[in-house]
Protein backbone atom coordinates (compact mmCIF):
# COMPACT_ATOMS: atom_id res chain seq x y z
CA UNK A 1 0.00 0.00 0.00
CA UNK A 2 2.89 2.64 0.66
CA UNK A 3 4.20 1.75 -2.58
CA UNK A 4 1.62 2.36 -4.30
CA UNK A 5 0.72 5.58 -2.99
CA UNK A 6 4.69 6.37 -3.58
CA UNK A 7 4.56 5.83 -7.18
CA UNK A 8 1.31 8.30 -7.22
CA UNK A 9 2.93 10.94 -6.15
CA UNK A 10 6.07 10.70 -8.54
CA UNK A 11 4.67 11.36 -11.83
CA UNK A 12 7.14 11.90 -14.21
CA UNK A 13 7.77 11.90 -18.13
CA UNK A 14 5.79 13.69 -20.60
CA UNK A 15 1.81 13.90 -20.25
CA UNK A 16 -0.83 11.59 -21.95
CA UNK A 17 -2.42 12.94 -25.23
CA UNK A 18 -5.82 13.46 -24.98
CA UNK A 19 -6.95 11.91 -28.40
CA UNK A 20 -3.27 9.91 -29.53
CA UNK A 21 -3.10 8.67 -32.98
CA UNK A 22 -2.56 5.24 -32.60
CA UNK A 23 -4.33 3.79 -35.81
CA UNK A 24 -1.38 3.26 -38.61
CA UNK A 25 -1.84 2.89 -42.54
CA UNK A 26 0.81 1.56 -45.21
CA UNK A 27 0.51 1.79 -48.68
CA UNK A 28 3.72 0.50 -50.91
CA UNK A 29 4.04 2.51 -54.22
CA UNK A 30 6.70 1.59 -57.48
CA UNK A 31 10.08 3.57 -58.01
CA UNK A 32 7.95 6.02 -60.65
CA UNK A 33 4.94 6.48 -57.68
CA UNK A 34 7.53 6.98 -55.12
CA UNK A 35 9.47 9.67 -57.51
CA UNK A 36 6.57 11.60 -57.84
CA UNK A 37 6.14 11.84 -54.51
CA UNK A 38 8.91 12.93 -52.68
CA UNK A 39 8.94 15.60 -55.56
CA UNK A 40 5.77 16.34 -54.15
CA UNK A 41 6.56 16.36 -50.85
CA UNK A 42 9.98 18.70 -51.72
CA UNK A 43 7.80 21.53 -53.24
CA UNK A 44 5.16 21.57 -50.49
CA UNK A 45 8.23 22.56 -48.20
CA UNK A 46 6.52 20.72 -45.38
CA UNK A 47 9.49 19.21 -42.77
CA UNK A 48 7.61 16.38 -41.71
CA UNK A 49 6.34 13.92 -44.00
CA UNK A 50 3.14 12.69 -41.84
CA UNK A 51 1.92 15.60 -41.75
CA UNK A 52 1.90 15.92 -45.59
CA UNK A 53 0.08 12.68 -46.59
CA UNK A 54 -2.48 14.17 -43.83
CA UNK A 55 -2.84 16.88 -46.06
CA UNK A 56 -3.10 15.37 -48.76
CA UNK A 57 -5.03 12.80 -48.07
CA UNK A 58 -7.96 15.13 -46.62
CA UNK A 59 -7.33 17.68 -49.17
CA UNK A 60 -6.33 20.49 -47.16
CA UNK A 61 -4.27 22.61 -49.21
CA UNK A 62 -0.84 21.99 -49.65
CA UNK A 63 1.49 25.00 -50.07
CA UNK A 64 4.39 24.61 -52.98
CA UNK A 65 6.95 26.97 -53.34
CA UNK A 66 9.11 26.56 -56.48
CA UNK A 67 12.52 28.68 -56.58
CA UNK A 68 14.08 29.39 -59.74
CA UNK A 69 18.28 29.32 -58.73
CA UNK A 70 18.52 31.93 -61.99
CA UNK A 71 16.30 34.32 -61.07
CA UNK A 72 17.61 34.29 -57.35
CA UNK A 73 21.14 34.72 -58.67
CA UNK A 74 20.44 37.44 -61.31
CA UNK A 75 18.91 39.18 -58.36
CA UNK A 76 22.12 38.83 -56.64
CA UNK A 77 23.65 40.33 -59.25
CA UNK A 78 21.60 42.78 -60.02
CA UNK A 79 21.52 44.37 -56.35
CA UNK A 80 25.38 44.53 -56.35
CA UNK A 81 25.39 45.82 -59.48
CA UNK A 82 23.69 48.71 -57.80
CA UNK A 83 25.52 48.91 -54.48
CA UNK A 84 28.63 49.58 -56.60
CA UNK A 85 27.31 51.97 -58.10
CA UNK A 86 25.54 53.98 -55.45
CA UNK A 87 29.18 53.47 -54.61
CA UNK A 88 30.29 55.17 -57.96
CA UNK A 89 28.02 58.22 -57.52
CA UNK A 90 29.34 59.13 -53.87
CA UNK A 91 32.33 58.98 -54.85
CA UNK A 92 31.91 61.45 -58.41
CA UNK A 93 29.90 63.75 -55.51
CA UNK A 94 33.46 63.68 -53.97
CA UNK A 95 35.39 64.34 -56.80
CA UNK A 96 33.77 67.11 -58.16
CA UNK A 97 33.74 68.65 -54.64
CA UNK A 98 37.11 68.35 -54.15
CA UNK A 99 38.21 69.96 -58.13
CA UNK A 100 35.93 72.52 -57.28
CA UNK A 101 37.89 73.42 -53.86
CA UNK A 102 41.54 72.44 -55.26
CA UNK A 103 41.96 73.64 -58.84
CA UNK A 104 41.41 76.19 -61.16
CA UNK A 105 38.21 77.14 -63.13
CA UNK A 106 40.08 76.53 -65.97
CA UNK A 107 42.01 72.90 -65.01
CA UNK A 108 38.56 71.95 -63.36
CA UNK A 109 35.86 72.19 -66.04
CA UNK A 110 38.58 70.59 -68.46
CA UNK A 111 38.23 67.01 -66.03
CA UNK A 112 34.55 67.44 -65.25
CA UNK A 113 34.43 67.22 -68.96
CA UNK A 114 35.92 64.05 -69.27
CA UNK A 115 33.97 63.06 -66.03
CA UNK A 116 31.16 64.49 -68.02
CA UNK A 117 31.78 61.62 -70.71
CA UNK A 118 32.33 58.46 -68.27
CA UNK A 119 29.20 59.39 -66.99
CA UNK A 120 27.02 59.31 -70.58
CA UNK A 121 29.06 55.71 -70.66
CA UNK A 122 28.15 55.15 -67.63
CA UNK A 123 24.57 56.38 -67.99
CA UNK A 124 23.65 54.15 -71.41
CA UNK A 125 25.02 51.07 -69.37
CA UNK A 126 22.56 51.43 -66.58
CA UNK A 127 19.80 51.64 -69.58
CA UNK A 128 21.23 49.19 -71.32
CA UNK A 129 20.76 46.56 -67.94
CA UNK A 130 17.56 48.22 -67.46
CA UNK A 131 15.90 46.94 -70.32
CA UNK A 132 17.80 43.50 -70.01
CA UNK A 133 15.92 43.44 -66.83
CA UNK A 134 12.76 44.26 -67.58
CA UNK A 135 13.24 40.98 -70.61
CA UNK A 136 14.00 38.89 -67.93
CA UNK A 137 11.60 39.62 -65.66
CA UNK A 138 9.04 39.06 -68.92
CA UNK A 139 10.29 35.99 -70.04
CA UNK A 140 11.40 34.26 -67.13
CA UNK A 141 9.57 35.54 -64.15
CA UNK A 142 5.75 35.38 -64.90
CA UNK A 143 3.98 38.01 -62.52
CA UNK A 144 0.03 37.23 -62.82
Amino acid sequence: MEEKNRKQIRKTGRKPKNDPAVNRYSINLNAEDNAKFLALFDQSGMKIMAHFITACIFQKTVKTVKIDMGAVEYHTGLTKFFGQFRGIATNYNQLVKLLNANFSEKKASAYLYKLEKQTAEMKELLLKVLILTDEFEKKYLNKE
